[in-house]
Protein backbone atom coordinates (compact mmCIF):
# COMPACT_ATOMS: atom_id res chain seq x y z
CA UNK A 1 0.00 0.00 0.00
CA UNK A 2 1.38 3.20 -0.87
CA UNK A 3 2.43 5.42 2.32
CA UNK A 4 2.12 8.75 -0.01
CA UNK A 5 -1.65 8.29 -0.67
CA UNK A 6 -2.25 7.06 3.13
CA UNK A 7 -4.85 9.69 5.15
CA UNK A 8 -3.13 12.75 7.19
CA UNK A 9 -5.58 14.51 10.16
CA UNK A 10 -4.29 17.41 11.21
CA UNK A 11 -6.80 18.75 13.65
CA UNK A 12 -9.98 19.07 12.09
CA UNK A 13 -8.36 18.24 8.80
CA UNK A 14 -8.22 15.15 7.15
CA UNK A 15 -5.90 15.34 3.89
CA UNK A 16 -7.02 12.41 1.81
CA UNK A 17 -3.10 11.86 0.67
CA UNK A 18 0.02 13.10 1.41
CA UNK A 19 0.42 15.78 -1.64
CA UNK A 20 -0.15 19.26 -1.07
CA UNK A 21 0.35 22.13 -3.93
CA UNK A 22 3.16 24.61 -2.76
CA UNK A 23 2.44 28.37 -2.69
CA UNK A 24 3.31 29.61 -6.10
CA UNK A 25 3.26 33.58 -6.81
CA UNK A 26 1.15 33.90 -10.25
CA UNK A 27 2.13 38.01 -10.40
CA UNK A 28 -1.86 37.94 -12.08
CA UNK A 29 -4.10 40.48 -9.74
CA UNK A 30 -5.00 43.84 -9.98
CA UNK A 31 -4.66 45.97 -6.76
CA UNK A 32 -4.68 42.47 -4.67
CA UNK A 33 -8.07 40.90 -6.37
CA UNK A 34 -8.27 37.13 -7.31
CA UNK A 35 -9.58 36.78 -10.40
CA UNK A 36 -10.53 34.20 -13.34
CA UNK A 37 -6.65 32.91 -13.41
CA UNK A 38 -6.40 32.35 -10.06
CA UNK A 39 -9.47 29.97 -10.11
CA UNK A 40 -8.69 28.32 -12.86
CA UNK A 41 -5.04 27.69 -11.45
CA UNK A 42 -5.72 26.53 -8.42
CA UNK A 43 -9.32 24.65 -9.16
CA UNK A 44 -6.82 22.55 -11.86
CA UNK A 45 -4.63 21.22 -9.43
CA UNK A 46 -7.97 20.16 -6.36
CA UNK A 47 -9.16 18.65 -9.59
CA UNK A 48 -5.83 16.53 -10.53
CA UNK A 49 -5.69 15.29 -6.92
CA UNK A 50 -4.10 16.80 -4.72
CA UNK A 51 -4.58 16.73 -1.27
CA UNK A 52 -4.26 20.63 0.09
CA UNK A 53 -3.86 23.86 -2.19
CA UNK A 54 -2.12 26.38 -0.07
CA UNK A 55 -2.54 29.70 -2.15
CA UNK A 56 0.18 31.75 -3.53
CA UNK A 57 1.67 34.61 -0.85
CA UNK A 58 -1.22 36.54 -0.18
CA UNK A 59 -0.02 40.06 0.94
CA UNK A 60 -1.80 41.07 4.40
CA UNK A 61 -0.51 45.13 3.88
CA UNK A 62 -0.05 46.58 0.45
CA UNK A 63 3.23 47.54 1.61
CA UNK A 64 3.63 43.70 2.30
CA UNK A 65 3.40 42.94 -1.51
CA UNK A 66 6.54 41.39 -3.65
CA UNK A 67 5.06 43.16 -6.59
CA UNK A 68 1.86 45.28 -8.02
CA UNK A 69 0.78 41.91 -9.45
CA UNK A 70 0.19 39.93 -6.28
CA UNK A 71 -2.46 39.11 -4.73
CA UNK A 72 -3.61 40.35 -1.40
CA UNK A 73 -5.82 39.99 1.24
CA UNK A 74 -5.64 43.53 3.52
CA UNK A 75 -9.19 44.51 2.82
CA UNK A 76 -12.47 43.18 2.91
CA UNK A 77 -13.10 43.27 -1.03
CA UNK A 78 -10.83 40.53 -1.52
CA UNK A 79 -13.35 38.10 0.40
CA UNK A 80 -15.84 37.40 -2.15
CA UNK A 81 -13.85 36.32 -4.78
CA UNK A 82 -11.37 34.76 -2.69
CA UNK A 83 -14.56 32.96 -1.38
CA UNK A 84 -15.51 31.12 -4.86
CA UNK A 85 -12.31 29.17 -5.17
CA UNK A 86 -12.37 27.65 -1.60
CA UNK A 87 -15.49 26.32 -2.33
CA UNK A 88 -14.56 24.88 -6.10
CA UNK A 89 -11.19 23.34 -4.31
CA UNK A 90 -13.99 21.83 -1.35
CA UNK A 91 -15.86 20.74 -3.82
CA UNK A 92 -12.84 18.49 -5.27
CA UNK A 93 -12.83 16.86 -1.87
CA UNK A 94 -9.57 18.93 -0.95
CA UNK A 95 -8.82 21.29 1.40
CA UNK A 96 -8.41 24.94 0.83
CA UNK A 97 -5.24 27.17 2.24
CA UNK A 98 -3.39 30.07 2.26
CA UNK A 99 -0.11 31.56 2.81
CA UNK A 100 -0.55 34.88 4.41
CA UNK A 101 2.65 37.21 3.50
CA UNK A 102 4.56 40.31 4.09
CA UNK A 103 7.58 40.88 1.67
CA UNK A 104 9.50 43.07 3.74
CA UNK A 105 12.76 44.57 2.49
CA UNK A 106 11.89 42.19 -1.13
CA UNK A 107 8.87 44.33 -1.72
CA UNK A 108 8.16 46.57 -4.52
CA UNK A 109 9.91 44.89 -7.73
CA UNK A 110 8.71 44.58 -10.85
CA UNK A 111 7.28 40.76 -11.93
CA UNK A 112 9.98 38.23 -13.20
CA UNK A 113 8.80 38.86 -16.66
CA UNK A 114 8.85 42.07 -16.22
CA UNK A 115 12.53 42.45 -15.50
CA UNK A 116 12.38 41.39 -11.83
CA UNK A 117 14.03 44.51 -10.41
CA UNK A 118 13.51 47.03 -7.72
CA UNK A 119 10.56 49.67 -8.83
CA UNK A 120 12.42 52.98 -9.33
CA UNK A 121 9.21 54.74 -11.15
CA UNK A 122 6.08 56.39 -9.66
CA UNK A 123 4.59 52.95 -8.98
CA UNK A 124 7.59 51.96 -6.33
CA UNK A 125 6.67 52.08 -2.33
CA UNK A 126 9.06 52.56 0.64
CA UNK A 127 10.28 48.87 1.87
CA UNK A 128 10.16 47.74 6.01
CA UNK A 129 12.59 45.65 7.32
CA UNK A 130 13.72 44.93 10.78
CA UNK A 131 17.21 46.78 10.08
CA UNK A 132 17.90 49.40 7.21
CA UNK A 133 19.63 47.28 4.62
CA UNK A 134 19.03 46.64 1.59
CA UNK A 135 18.49 43.37 -0.11
CA UNK A 136 21.49 43.89 -2.38
CA UNK A 137 23.67 46.59 -3.53
CA UNK A 138 22.06 48.80 -5.39
CA UNK A 139 18.58 48.46 -4.27
CA UNK A 140 16.73 50.88 -2.02
CA UNK A 141 17.39 51.01 2.07
CA UNK A 142 14.31 49.73 3.38
CA UNK A 143 12.69 51.59 6.63
CA UNK A 144 14.07 50.14 9.68
CA UNK A 145 10.61 49.50 11.62
CA UNK A 146 9.65 50.83 15.08
CA UNK A 147 8.02 48.69 17.79
CA UNK A 148 4.86 50.55 16.90
CA UNK A 149 5.10 49.33 13.66
CA UNK A 150 5.66 45.83 14.57
CA UNK A 151 3.15 46.11 16.53
CA UNK A 152 0.96 47.18 13.90
CA UNK A 153 1.73 44.30 11.65
CA UNK A 154 1.21 41.67 14.15
CA UNK A 155 -2.36 43.11 13.88
CA UNK A 156 -2.59 43.61 10.02
CA UNK A 157 -1.34 39.19 10.01
CA UNK A 158 -4.47 39.08 12.52
CA UNK A 159 -6.93 41.01 10.42
CA UNK A 160 -5.71 39.32 7.29
CA UNK A 161 -6.24 35.69 9.27
CA UNK A 162 -9.87 36.82 10.02
CA UNK A 163 -10.55 37.46 6.22
CA UNK A 164 -8.67 34.23 5.45
CA UNK A 165 -11.65 32.70 7.73
CA UNK A 166 -14.48 34.34 6.15
CA UNK A 167 -13.09 33.49 2.63
CA UNK A 168 -13.45 30.22 3.52
CA UNK A 169 -9.75 29.16 3.77
CA UNK A 170 -9.87 25.49 6.41
CA UNK A 171 -5.59 25.66 6.88
CA UNK A 172 -3.20 29.18 7.02
CA UNK A 173 0.25 28.93 6.47
CA UNK A 174 2.40 32.01 7.60
CA UNK A 175 5.56 32.67 5.21
CA UNK A 176 8.57 32.83 7.46
CA UNK A 177 10.75 32.04 4.90
CA UNK A 178 12.81 32.89 1.57
CA UNK A 179 14.10 36.16 2.65
CA UNK A 180 10.92 37.80 3.33
CA UNK A 181 9.92 39.86 6.83
CA UNK A 182 9.77 37.30 9.20
CA UNK A 183 12.77 35.72 8.27
CA UNK A 184 14.61 38.99 7.48
CA UNK A 185 13.83 39.70 11.54
CA UNK A 186 15.04 35.49 12.69
CA UNK A 187 18.10 35.66 10.51
CA UNK A 188 21.13 37.08 11.88
CA UNK A 189 22.40 38.43 9.04
CA UNK A 190 19.27 41.29 8.23
CA UNK A 191 18.30 41.93 11.64
CA UNK A 192 21.20 43.98 13.79
CA UNK A 193 18.24 45.52 16.00
CA UNK A 194 19.40 46.08 19.56
CA UNK A 195 16.22 45.87 20.93
CA UNK A 196 13.37 43.07 21.92
CA UNK A 197 13.33 41.96 18.60
CA UNK A 198 16.72 41.94 17.85
CA UNK A 199 20.02 40.05 18.86
CA UNK A 200 19.59 36.81 20.99
CA UNK A 201 17.49 33.94 19.26
CA UNK A 202 14.62 34.38 21.37
CA UNK A 203 14.84 38.17 20.28
CA UNK A 204 14.82 37.43 16.67
CA UNK A 205 12.08 35.04 16.62
CA UNK A 206 9.89 36.88 18.94
CA UNK A 207 7.93 38.36 15.93
CA UNK A 208 7.31 35.02 14.55
CA UNK A 209 6.35 33.77 17.69
CA UNK A 210 3.40 37.19 18.39
CA UNK A 211 2.45 36.17 14.78
CA UNK A 212 1.98 32.86 15.41
CA UNK A 213 0.27 33.71 19.05
CA UNK A 214 -2.14 36.08 17.58
CA UNK A 215 -3.58 33.89 14.43
CA UNK A 216 -3.50 31.44 16.56
CA UNK A 217 -6.27 33.55 19.45
CA UNK A 218 -8.78 33.73 16.23
CA UNK A 219 -8.88 30.81 14.54
CA UNK A 220 -10.45 27.48 15.64
CA UNK A 221 -9.23 24.84 17.69
CA UNK A 222 -9.44 22.40 15.25
CA UNK A 223 -8.02 24.68 12.46
CA UNK A 224 -4.94 24.08 11.29
CA UNK A 225 -1.64 26.21 11.64
CA UNK A 226 1.58 25.84 9.45
CA UNK A 227 4.73 27.49 9.02
CA UNK A 228 6.86 28.31 6.12
CA UNK A 229 10.96 28.65 7.20
CA UNK A 230 13.99 28.86 5.17
CA UNK A 231 16.01 25.76 7.51
CA UNK A 232 19.37 27.24 6.47
CA UNK A 233 20.38 30.70 4.88
CA UNK A 234 23.14 28.66 3.40
CA UNK A 235 26.10 30.22 4.59
CA UNK A 236 28.26 30.74 7.59
CA UNK A 237 27.02 32.92 10.89
CA UNK A 238 23.50 32.97 9.36
CA UNK A 239 20.49 30.89 10.52
CA UNK A 240 21.15 27.29 10.42
CA UNK A 241 19.43 23.74 10.58
CA UNK A 242 20.27 23.87 14.08
CA UNK A 243 18.34 27.47 14.97
CA UNK A 244 15.37 25.72 12.54
CA UNK A 245 15.03 22.64 14.67
CA UNK A 246 14.89 25.32 18.16
CA UNK A 247 12.58 27.38 16.26
CA UNK A 248 10.44 24.32 15.65
CA UNK A 249 10.11 23.28 19.31
CA UNK A 250 9.50 27.08 20.07
CA UNK A 251 6.74 27.12 17.31
CA UNK A 252 5.40 23.74 18.66
CA UNK A 253 4.94 24.72 22.20
CA UNK A 254 2.66 27.77 20.53
CA UNK A 255 0.67 25.22 18.71
CA UNK A 256 2.14 25.29 15.01
CA UNK A 257 1.18 22.08 13.73
CA UNK A 258 3.68 21.73 11.15
CA UNK A 259 6.63 23.55 9.67
CA UNK A 260 7.27 23.67 6.18
CA UNK A 261 10.69 23.13 4.88
CA UNK A 262 12.28 25.55 2.51
CA UNK A 263 15.58 27.23 2.46
CA UNK A 264 17.85 30.14 1.06
CA UNK A 265 16.11 33.27 0.05
CA UNK A 266 17.80 35.94 2.64
CA UNK A 267 21.45 36.47 1.48
CA UNK A 268 22.66 36.76 -2.67
CA UNK A 269 25.54 34.51 -4.03
CA UNK A 270 25.11 31.34 -2.28
CA UNK A 271 25.89 28.30 -3.02
CA UNK A 272 23.43 25.88 -2.73
CA UNK A 273 23.18 22.15 -3.99
CA UNK A 274 20.66 22.19 -6.20
CA UNK A 275 19.49 18.39 -6.74
CA UNK A 276 16.70 16.04 -7.00
CA UNK A 277 15.10 15.95 -2.94
CA UNK A 278 17.76 18.68 -1.63
CA UNK A 279 15.85 20.22 1.07
CA UNK A 280 14.47 17.24 2.61
CA UNK A 281 17.05 16.41 4.72
CA UNK A 282 16.28 19.41 6.52
CA UNK A 283 12.73 18.34 6.91
CA UNK A 284 13.98 15.07 8.48
CA UNK A 285 16.00 16.87 10.96
CA UNK A 286 13.34 19.01 12.17
CA UNK A 287 10.26 16.26 12.24
CA UNK A 288 13.35 13.87 13.99
CA UNK A 289 14.40 16.29 16.83
CA UNK A 290 11.84 18.83 17.50
CA UNK A 291 9.04 16.31 17.31
CA UNK A 292 6.80 18.33 14.92
CA UNK A 293 4.63 17.17 11.79
CA UNK A 294 7.32 18.44 8.43
CA UNK A 295 6.65 19.10 5.13
CA UNK A 296 9.29 18.58 2.57
CA UNK A 297 9.68 20.79 -0.42
CA UNK A 298 12.48 21.84 -3.62
CA UNK A 299 13.38 19.79 -6.66
CA UNK A 300 10.68 16.79 -5.63
CA UNK A 301 9.89 15.47 -9.24
CA UNK A 302 8.79 11.88 -9.51
CA UNK A 303 5.99 9.38 -7.51
CA UNK A 304 8.90 7.87 -6.68
CA UNK A 305 10.29 10.50 -4.70
CA UNK A 306 7.35 11.43 -3.05
CA UNK A 307 6.62 8.10 -2.31
CA UNK A 308 10.08 7.57 -0.93
CA UNK A 309 10.28 10.35 1.67
CA UNK A 310 6.66 9.70 3.11
CA UNK A 311 7.45 5.82 3.21
CA UNK A 312 10.97 6.55 4.99
CA UNK A 313 9.45 8.77 7.38
CA UNK A 314 11.82 11.64 6.10
CA UNK A 315 8.94 14.04 6.19
CA UNK A 316 4.84 13.71 6.59
CA UNK A 317 3.55 16.41 3.94
CA UNK A 318 5.16 16.56 -0.07
CA UNK A 319 4.15 19.91 -0.94
CA UNK A 320 5.07 20.40 -5.11
CA UNK A 321 5.83 23.69 -6.91
CA UNK A 322 6.40 23.77 -10.55
CA UNK A 323 5.90 19.90 -10.88
CA UNK A 324 2.18 20.74 -10.52
CA UNK A 325 2.52 23.83 -12.59
CA UNK A 326 4.37 21.11 -15.34
CA UNK A 327 1.47 18.58 -14.77
CA UNK A 328 -1.70 19.52 -12.84
CA UNK A 329 -2.86 15.57 -12.77
CA UNK A 330 0.65 14.51 -11.10
CA UNK A 331 -1.52 12.89 -7.53
CA UNK A 332 -3.55 10.81 -10.46
CA UNK A 333 -0.61 9.41 -12.29
CA UNK A 334 1.38 9.14 -8.75
CA UNK A 335 -1.62 6.63 -8.00
CA UNK A 336 -1.17 5.27 -11.00
CA UNK A 337 2.49 4.47 -10.95
CA UNK A 338 2.27 3.44 -7.38
CA UNK A 339 -0.58 0.93 -7.70
CA UNK A 340 -2.56 2.81 -5.79
CA UNK A 341 -6.62 2.96 -7.02
CA UNK A 342 -6.98 6.46 -6.36
CA UNK A 343 -10.97 8.13 -6.82
CA UNK A 344 -11.12 10.44 -10.06
CA UNK A 345 -13.72 13.37 -10.78
CA UNK A 346 -16.47 10.85 -11.74
CA UNK A 347 -16.63 13.65 -14.96
CA UNK A 348 -12.78 12.00 -15.32
CA UNK A 349 -13.18 8.39 -15.18
CA UNK A 350 -13.77 7.76 -18.91
CA UNK A 351 -10.06 8.75 -18.86
CA UNK A 352 -8.84 6.56 -16.37
CA UNK A 353 -8.23 3.12 -17.76
CA UNK A 354 -4.99 3.12 -19.22
CA UNK A 355 -3.64 6.52 -17.46
CA UNK A 356 0.51 6.40 -17.59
Amino acid sequence: MSALFQPLQIRGIQLKNRIAVSPMCQYSSIDGFANDWHLVHLGARAVGGAALIIAEATAVTPEGRITPDDLGIWKEEHIPFLKRITTFIEQQNCVPGIQLAHAGRKASHASPWKGGEALSDETAWQTIAPSAIAFKEGEPIPHEMSVTEIKQLVEDFKNAARRALEAGFKLIELHAAHGYLLHEFYSPLSNKRNDEYGGSFDNRIRLLVEIVDTVRSIVPQDFPLFVRISATDWIERGWNEEDSVRLAKVLKEHSVDLVDCSTGGNITGVKIPLVPMYQTQFAEKIKKEAGILTGAVGLITTPQEAESIIAEGRADLVLLARQELRDPNFPLRAANELGHDMTWPVKYERAKKGFH
